[in-house]
């Protein structure tokens, strides 16, 4: 088994006064990606704040690449790990190259500003993600799925090991959809470790090489997608009928699980 890049064992997470998590153990190994499903308000966004250094632990242990995460300096940290947060609107209004020349920030120098290599790997983060012709749109004027993609851009300019990716199909139609889960399989097959989380069950089952279902305060199942994606389990994990399950819309969604 690979070294992991980030590993959470026994891990507890929560808020000063509130633990909404226990007993949490995952792995983000490099070439593969693994999913979080679980339904509104349980905690994903804490775990994954949790595992980026931003809250800490209510106990257990967060390794990155077999480091305890709390020896990491930030500027070290984020070498290691990039955050893909769902698309958000800029206050500023910057180019899309901009955008992704903030992620250099991990790579230059304290108090130094970004060289023309730096500008260069910006560039050839858009390139790789097939969205060069962007690069000179102002982020604010590009559309949800457009913005996504540069979001993951920027991401990538960190030349992180692994990426942290929050529901990042969100409000995208489904063509972008596509798009961007092809992008994520693709960065994994180089090499690179993806976490991410979504309400998608036919996402999961379209990318990812492990799913964890959390629900509860903790893991409740977790395995490759088509041993986990169970008709049951993902009733019981929103709340559902199993019967509610089927029909066309769930096909729509690609949500066609096992009996």
């Amino acid at each position: 088994m690979s070294t992991a890049l980030i590993e959470a064992s026994q891990l507890s997470i929560g808020y000063p006064g509130k633990t909404v998590g226990r007993g949490l153990s995952l792995r983000v190994q490099p070439g593969r990606i693994l999913c979080l499903l679980g339904p509104n308000g349980i905690g994903k966004s804490t775990l994954f704040k949790t595992l980026l250094g931003l809250l800490p632990p209510h106990g257990g242990d967060v390794r990155v690449l077999e480091r305890p995460l709390r020896d990491w300096p930030p500027h070290e940290l984020a070498r290691q790990i990039a955050y893909v947060p769902q698309a958000q609107e800029s206050p500023l209004p910057l180019a899309a190259s901009e955008i992704v020349l903030l992620g250099r920030a991990a790579q230059v120098p304290m108090f130094a500003s970004p060289s023309q290599a730096d500008r260069d790997v910006a560039l050839r983060c858009l390139q790789t993600l097939e969205i060069g012709h962007l690069a000179a749109r102002r982020y604010d004027q590009l559309s949800g799925g457009e913005k996504q993609m540069v979001l993951i851009a920027r991401a990538l300019a960190q030349e992180p090991a692994a990426l942290i990716m929050d529901e990042p199909t969100a409000s995208l139609d489904f063509g972008n959809q596509v798009r961007v889960l092809k992008q994520m399989r693709r960065l994994a097959d180089a090499g690179m470790g993806i976490l991410f989380c979504t309400h998608q069950p036919g996402h999961a089952r379209r990318v990812a090489d492990e799913v964890i279902l959390f629900k509860e305060g903790g893991i409740q199942a977790e395995g490759p997608p088509r041993q986990v994606l169970t008709r049951e389990r993902i009733a019981w994990l929103y709340d559902l009928d199993p019967a509610d399950l089927d029909g066309p819309d769930a096909a729509a969604s690609e949500a066609r699980f096992p009996a």
